[in-house]
């Protein structure tokens, strides 16, 4: 299920889809973003801001400048909206969340020079609960996926994700086959 695009938010068993601390043998069983309409909000605000700068020569300020500062202006409002508009997209791009057959493993992209990969072994996962909210969440199936565990983290939030219902019983299925496995002494 899912396309594996570049852009894609939900994929069941892709098989592009590798990462940094994947073991050999582990299997990626789902790959998921943010919905991508959480990004509307500051598409709309760039493209506003885009706007904005034509009515700059209508202030004042901006309108007695020399032109050659002027263009300067301009420009570093350009690289303003082209900064806001980069360090979002990364930010949805590279916040990602992975559930393989053996773990879950969310990658938190802070900023350029700083993130935070959180993973937990599929046996000590205590709890999987989904959530959709609202009239937007309900009408393009995103929500939210809690999962308790007892490691380290005691609790993994997937926010906005697509279709928090079907990645809440994929986990419940990983936890019964990770007790199938214990039980018949298969474990990894």
């Amino acid at each position: 299920m899912g396309s594996e695009s570049l852009f894609t938010a939900f994929v069941t068993f892709p098989k592009q889809i590798h990462f940094e601390q994947q073991e050999h043998g582990e299997e990626v069983v789902l790959f998921l973003r943010q919905h991508f309409i959480v990004n509307v909000p500051w598409i709309v605000m760039a493209l506003v801001a885009l706007f904005i700068q034509a009515l700059f020569p209508l202030f004042p300020p901006y309108a007695d400048l020399p032109a050659s500062y002027q263009l300067v202006v301009t420009l570093l409002w350009y690289l303003l909206v082209f900064g806001f508009v980069l360090g979002n997209l990364m930010g949805w791009f590279f916040n990602i969340f992975i559930l393989t057959d053996e773990r879950v493993v969310d990658v938190d992209f802070i900023n350029l020079f700083m993130r935070r990969v959180s993973v937990a072994k599929i046996e000590q996962i205590q709890d999987v609960s989904a959530s959709t909210a609202g009239a937007l969440g309900t009408l393009l199936h995103f929500g939210k996926v809690t999962i308790q565990t007892a490691a380290n983290i005691p609790e993994f939030e997937f926010n906005n994700v697509p279709n928090p219902d079907k990645v809440a019983a994929i986990l419940h299925q990983l936890i019964d086959q990770e007790e199938q496995e214990k039980l018949e002494g298969r474990v990894k």
